[in-house]
């Protein structure tokens, strides 16, 4: 299959995330629908939306946007828990019909401000179990008529969709997305999910894991299509190799003095640590801060997070040639990002995109 590629859309309430361009109305519908416009323009496949309590609702962000655009595709993260399964299923179904399959879906397990909106969940076994009850009741309704479900943690009874996601080909229903490197969190992609997304490890982590996978899925007995692999990163493109660590090392110490749209609250950080996917990422500056050919990890010692964390650096040239190396170890899903957003967008929709293209 051709590779995807997508942005990153934050959906942050406040201005300034991760160094982006502080400006008045940065959430406005009229500044998001330039961004994905932007998208549709220079060459991108559509956006991952982010979420999480205190951001503004990301279901509601991503139809707005579908509405006001004719080829993005909103990658949807949503929680388990902020939203009951049959509940999704219906929303996700009604979006995707209306805009002629579009809908991309990333679940979320991550920690979050549970008891800001009456959540509350146990310990990590019972969290996992949560999400994977969840992607199975959301998969059979997308499917099937008259569901029947009873779990630990949801049940359905006789529940059928008024309104089916659009199905074409080898596409039944959206692509559910899904990221964990713990064991609990492998398992359920190994079973349940569609795409596994990998932050930005090195090769021979990213390496390493598909194998993981693909074993766990056999071992597992996998009911669903083989499932597909993907990467979010960070990616600092600039004209010459030179230009592109420059900014990158003044992007870090400027982040290492602490201003304002580098940092990461405390609280957050804390999160981001407990998480095994994050401390993989962490820790990889303990083996260097150039890893691979151009993955930068300092970034993570000073406030980077998630795909903060490491970035590819370089010329598009060389940022392409590290992307082509994770999409013959099998990763065919890229989810890339680096601020200020909106001119990132254009600059590697027109300069690194058509090199990924070739």
């Amino acid at each position: 299959m051709s590779a995807e590629h997508l942005w990153y859309i934050p959906n942050q309430a406040r201005p300034g995330h991760r160094g982006d361009d502080a400006a008045e109305g940065h959430n406005s519908l009229e500044t998001l629908t330039e961004h994905a416009k932007a998208l549709e323009d220079h060459g991108w496949g559509g956006a991952l939306l982010g979420t999480g309590w205190g951001r503004p609702d990301t279901f509601t962000v991503a139809t707005a946007l579908a509405a006001r655009t004719t080829t993005f595709k909103p990658l949807i993260a949503i929680r388990p828990g902020y939203w009951r399964p049959a509940n999704f299923a219906s929303a996700a179904a009604t979006l995707d019909h209306l805009t002629g399959g579009r809908v991309l879906v990333n679940i979320v397990s991550g920690q979050d401000d549970l008891a800001a909106y009456g959540d509350s969940e146990g310990d990590q076994a019972h969290r996992y179990g949560r999400t994977r009850e969840f992607m199975q009741i959301v998969r059979r309704l997308w499917t099937e008529d008259d569901v029947r479900y009873r779990g630990e943690h949801f049940q359905v009874a006789d529940a059928t969709l008024g309104v089916k996601p659009v199905a074409a080909g080898e596409r039944h229903h959206p692509r559910l997305y899904f990221g964990g490197a713990s064991e609990a969190a492998e398992r359920v992609a190994a079973a349940e999910a569609d795409v596994q997304l990998f932050w930005g490890e090195p090769l021979d982590g990213v390496r390493e894991r598909i194998e993981r996978l693909e074993k766990l899925s056999e071992r597992l007995g996998r009911e669903h299509a083989p499932l597909e692999f993907g990467l979010r990163i960070t990616t600092l493109v600039r004209d010459t190799s030179e230009e592109a660590w420059a900014d990158a090392e003044a992007k870090v110490a400027t982040m290492a003095e602490g201003r304002s749209g580098f940092t990461v609250d405390p609280d957050h950080r804390g999160r981001w640590a407990e998480a095994v996917g994050q401390r993989r990422l962490l820790d990889l500056a303990e083996r260097g801060e150039v890893l691979d050919d151009n993955l930068y990890t300092a970034p993570g010692r000073f406030g980077g997070g998630g795909a903060g964390t490491t970035w590819l650096v370089g010329s598009a040239e060389e940022v392409a040639a590290s992307l082509r190396k994770y999409e013959a170890l099998g990763v065919t899903h890229f989810v890339l990002s680096d601020t200020p957003y909106l001119p990132e967008i254009r600059r590697q929709g027109d300069r690194l995109l058509p090199l990924l293209r070739d």
